[in-house]
Order: C-alpha cells, then structure tokens, then sequence
C-alpha cells in the first residue's frame, strides 16, 4: 500500500494517546482503525476529523510511499 499511517501512530505516541481514545473523540468505527492498523485507504473525511481534532496537518497523520 503506497499510504503509510505511521506518522499518525507517532503522533499518538508523543501526545501519550490511544488510539482508542481517538476512536472515541472522533467517532470513528474499530472497522475504519483496523482499516488503518493494516495500511489501508479510508475516506479523506476520517483524515479531516482526525486533523481537526489533533490540530495538525494531513502530512502528520498519513504518508505517501511510492512502491
């Protein structure tokens, strides 16, 4: 997969969140994480809450990897 959510995994780590706790604030599903967990593609609205509610940028919650 040529999108990577490890920026976002860092984020977590060094705001000392869970992604559970983003689950929570965000209102996004387990299915929509796991999607995540696994490097798949999720709509740019679940992109959207997540910036909104973390204040960052597209680029701190997902990457782009040319295969």
């Amino acid at each position: 997969m040529p999108i990577s959510y490890k920026p976002l995994w860092k984020l977590l780590i060094d705001r000392e969140l869970t992604k559970k706790a983003l689950m929570e604030a965000t209102n996004i599903s387990k299915s929509t994480m796991d999607k995540m967990g696994r490097g798949q593609q999720v709509s740019l609205e679940v992109v959207e809450r997540i910036c909104a509610y973390l204040k960052c940028s597209v680029s701190e919650v997902i990457e782009y990897k040319e295969k």
